[in-house]
């Protein structure tokens, strides 16, 4: 079977291409549009004067791809809005502001903020649009603020920071795929509450869930059970304790805490079985299958339509009506079909995570898993139930590995003990689950009931923390670009070409790949033989950094536990391949090539120096004159790390700024990095 004879398959690929170039590119929005009414309009003439189909077909077909490239860049286009001008970019509003805005999405707390993703209603009294992040600092006292919520406050816009360390996770990039560019920071005393009734079919399904917790924690359930019911059955994830993440996703088992295709085919089991005595009514089979669609759907957006959710509803839905139909499906069509309408509403859920993870570990557990089960065939019907889990396992596994390595850098080695365990239960887990909300909601649920599913999902968690520990067989750190993925993928698929078709053409492009693969590696070596000196950004403390080569000498005031598992020193690490960390104490005078670096802590020492310092480093908000220090020892720049108070920078930034001497304050700059 050729995979790429299927016509949608050509078409949701063509209109992927289209959606990366409008990415990318950033073309002219007018120019975009009349491009594709230009195709659309010689599509449709030659349609009409098409008579010889064998010998312009041919022509066709290049003109219908080309116009799915241009309905992928209109789409991603008309998804912007900050073409809107109404935006609250394009109307440059400055200073405080009187804003007005709507409650869209409640995100994860930090430890001093909880965070919301808004809908702009009115600035200035006039009418805006746009996105913004919300950080409002948390209290004891003030609850969550509900979905529709509408505020009116006044404040002004803040960027969202661009990382401040190299190879740092770049939130406002992630943002920006979801059309936030700006921030307010808010306490509870500055906003009015205008409105807490839902008014959207998120708002009202936030109330659900809410009351779904508000019954749960009545009947008895506890935080950290009550954060795993959240995350299994409501798909919210924003209370899971973080060391309860951690150890899922160092078992390899966080993709059960996400709702998608496996929690979503259980449901649609149970919805079968539920409603099967529909099939003996007169319109069953047209009934059921509308009924099952839209429980589905209901449960996708009560589950906050994440990437994974609305793959997995949405192909269902698509299996669920081809079976109506009486028509043979073909998971490919299947998957490309879901994929061509979510990415035609949603364009930008093609750069999601948990989109892309979602698609890979089908088509791997489809192209992949069939081989490995032919490699055994167990006699026995409870062997060959846990060989069959295990394959699927490790097909899915093999599918997401290469994109894992390039977003997470680690692998989890114990994936298949975990999953052979966990996912056995997981339908019961999920069963059960169920008739426990349903039970909590009709207000009938018997306490042995939750004793029993608390334990279940106590021994859940403590299972999982249990391979969790083992933290010789996690792989962590591991380096891994884009063009490594690239070639992996190339070579997965090459490697299954190889088994099933076993020519010489896919044998040679499997080789092939493996020589590029490792040649990448060995380059990546190579180019790693320079030096640097990195002043990083850490918040009260200092950090500095010698780099040589794959060698990375750390001097701190940290502690030495803490610094062993900073995400500063890992990002730097996987990104520059270093092997080595050696890890000392803060001097007071550093050299790297011929530059000298002088460090003035609290104790403000720098008199009666036998040498030129070139950098002086502040750190540790030291109470000198600045204006004489640099009068008496003429350095070439001032350097203050995030160890300082912020009202000294702020004055230290003003005496430099006078003196004409440049200031690099790594809060606001980033980190300093001499090569």
């Amino acid at each position: 079977m050729k995979l790429l004879n299927f016509k949608i398959i050509k078409l949701t690929a063509c209109l992927i291409l289209g959606i990366l170039i409008a990415h990318y590119f950033k073309l002219n929005f007018s120019i975009a549009i009349y491009l594709s009414l230009g195709l659309m309009a010689i599509l449709f003439i030659y349609y009409l004067g098409l008579k010889q189909k064998t010998n312009r077909s041919i022509y066709f077909a290049m003109l219908a791809y080309c116009c799915m490239v241009s309905l992928g860049i209109n789409a991603y286009d008309i998804q912007d809005e900050k073409l809107q001008a109404k935006h609250y970019l394009n109307l440059k509003l400055e200073g405080y502001s009187e804003l007005k805005f709507k409650i869209k999405e409640r995100l994860k707390p930090d430890i001093y903020n909880d965070k919301y993703i808004v809908s702009l209603i009115s600035a200035n009294k006039s009418e805006a649009s746009g996105q913004l992040l919300i950080n409002i600092k948390r209290d004891s006292i003030s609850g969550a603020l509900p979905i529709d919520a509408i505020i009116y406050t006044k404040s002004d816009l803040k960027d969202i920071q661009k990382p401040l360390n190299p190879y740092q996770f770049d939130y406002s990039k992630y943002l920006e795929l979801r059309q936030v560019y700006s921030q307010i920071y808010l306490q509870h005393n500055h906003f009015l509450l205008l409105s807490d009734q839902p008014t959207t079919i998120y708002g009202y399904a936030d109330l659900f869930r809410t009351s779904i917790n508000k019954k749960l924690i009545d009947a008895g359930f506890k935080d950290d059970v009550l954060s795993i019911i959240n995350a299994l059955l409501l798909g919210q994830r924003q209370t899971i304790d973080k060391s309860i993440y951690n150890n899922y996703v160092n078992s390899g088992t966080i993709h059960i805490l996400a709702v998608s295709g496996l929690h979503v085919g259980i449901l649609l089991l149970i919805l079968n079985f539920i409603f099967r005595p529909l099939l003996l009514l007169k319109h069953g089979y047209v009934l059921r299958p509308i009924i099952i669609i839209t429980i589905l759907w209901l449960f996708a957006i009560v589950a906050g339509l994440s990437p994974s959710v609305t793959r997995a509803v949405t192909m269902f839905s698509i299996i669920s009506f081809a079976m109506h139909l009486k028509r043979p499906t073909n998971i490919y069509n299947t998957l490309a079909i879901s994929a061509f309408f979510i990415l035609l509403v949603k364009p930008t859920f093609l750069f999601e995570v948990g989109f892309q993870m979602s698609y890979l570990a089908i088509l791997s557990i489809v192209s992949i898993q069939p081989i490995l089960y032919k490699l055994w065939q167990p006699k026995y019907l409870i062997v060959d139930k846990f060989w069959q889990i295990f394959t699927v396992t490790l097909a899915a596994q093999a599918g997401v590995l290469p994109i894992s390595l390039f977003y997470f850098h680690q692998f989890p080695g114990l994936f298949f003990i975990s999953n052979l365990v966990v996912i056995p239960f997981l339908g019961l887990i999920l069963g059960f689950g169920l008739f426990v909300i349903v039970m909590a909601l009709v207000g009938f649920l018997p306490k042995s009931i939750v004793e029993i599913y608390s334990l279940i999902i106590e021994s859940l968690n403590g299972f999982i923390a249990w391979v969790a520990q083992f933290e010789d067989f996690l792989f962590r750190d591991i380096p891994f670009y884009l063009i490594q993925v690239l070639i992996a993928y190339i070579l997965i698929i090459s490697a299954v070409q190889v088994y099933k078709l076993r020519t010489f053409k896919w044998l040679a492009i499997c080789l092939i790949s493996i020589i590029i693969l490792q040649g990448t590696y060995v380059f990546n070596k190579f180019q790693n033989k320079d030096e640097a000196f990195i002043v990083f950004n850490k918040s009260r403390v200092s950090i500095i950094g010698f780099k040589q080569n794959n060698r990375l000498e750390v001097h701190h005031n940290l502690d030495t536990s803490k610094l062993k598992n900073d995400n500063i020193l890992k990002n730097y690490k996987v990104g520059e391949f270093i092997d080595r960390v050696a890890l000392s104490k803060l001097k007071y005078v550093y050299q790297f090539k011929n530059k000298r670096l002088l460090i003035i802590d609290s104790l403000g020492i720098y008199k009666n120096l036998s040498f030129q310092p070139d950098f002086i480093l502040l750190r540790d908000s030291p109470k000198v004159n600045l204006e004489r220090v640099i009068d008496s020892i003429k350095p070439q720049q001032i350097i203050a790390d995030a160890s300082n108070y912020k009202s000294y920078v702020k004055r230290w930034k003003i005496t430099c700024r006078d003196k004409k001497i440049p200031f690099h304050y790594t809060n606001e700059k980033g980190a300093f990095i001499l090569k």
